[in-house]
């Protein structure tokens, strides 16, 4: 817009006139040299339901597959990705770009625990800052022909899921939840959030929904009834998986070997995603 701008756009040039149109356009190009196929959201309305948990298995599970995946960490403030892969190799860089940190079986992770000297060090930064490292994660750092990337959001509605929803472009998005009923209602925020921005909902997938008994194969509802079924037939959503509690998956976390998690939970999340790419 000129200088001498009179507010009229009747007079104004085509050119003023575009960039009046894309002033509120927040969408960021990923690296020049960066391949990426589609971009996966995982996100929950609350902390502790287990999404970081989720966004690696989703990634291991289609490497087994055979797609080249990918892991961007967008919980800055509280980032456990690079530990339940046992990273401890820290990113490099060069003059072209940043790189992600490849795990034992070759998915790409970026985390900012990769860049802290130390892991334990606190984050201690504002909201806008979090925000800019997200979209220079997307921005600054080189991945190359991945298939399929995994967005760990941090969770609720805030600055960080706001500024991956309008720079990133999010092919669709996995709403992360667990049984109560309190935690179902946090849920129905995260859905409308991304309803009022236009991201696909792909499903739901509801984290530790049961207990198996190893003795009788008994199921137990540890945190109670599931309400899942009820939200997604409200919002008209599938519900994509329901993981047990097993403590195997912990343990395997805890170890940095999620890789080598046992279990056919994400099937039908597979066949879905497969769709997307063809």
């Amino acid at each position: 817009m000129s200088e001498n701008c009179n507010q009229s756009c009747n007079t104004c040039s085509k050119d003023c006139a575009e960039r009046r149109e894309n002033k509120n356009d927040f969408s960021e190009k990923p690296h020049e040299m960066s391949k990426i196929k589609k971009v996966i959201g995982i996100v929950s309305g609350k902390g502790g339901v287990g999404k970081s948990m989720v966004t690696s298995m989703l990634a291991v599970t289609m490497n087994r597959l055979g797609y080249h995946t990918a892991i961007l960490d967008g919980d800055i403030t509280g980032p456990s990705i690079p530990k339940a892969f046992g990273i401890k190799e820290k990113a490099r860089g060069s003059e072209l770009g940043m790189f992600p940190v490849k795990s034992k079986t070759g998915i790409d992770i970026m985390s900012i625990n990769l860049l802290l000297e130390n892991d334990t060090d606190p984050v201690v930064w504002r909201g806008p800052v979090i925000g800019n490292v997200v979209k220079q994660f997307w921005t600054d750092v080189i991945w190359n022909d991945v298939d399929f990337m995994f967005i760990d959001m941090p969770p609720g509605t805030g600055d960080v899921p706001l500024t991956v929803f309008q720079s990133i472009a999010v092919d669709g998005i996995i709403v992360v939840t667990s049984p109560q009923e309190l935690v179902s209602m946090i849920v129905s925020k995260a859905v409308k959030m991304a309803e009022m921005m236009n991201i696909p909902i792909i499903g739901l997938v509801e984290n530790m929904s049961y207990f198996q008994c190893p003795d009788c194969g008994k199921e137990h509802k540890i945190f109670g009834n599931s309400n899942i079924d009820e939200i997604a037939k409200k919002h008209d959503l599938k519900v994509l998986a329901k993981l047990p509690i097993n403590p195997k998956i912990a343990a395997a976390a805890d170890k940095g070997m999620i890789e080598l998690f046992d279990g056919d939970w994400f099937e039908a999340v597979a066949k879905i995603l497969e769709e997307k790419l063809r």
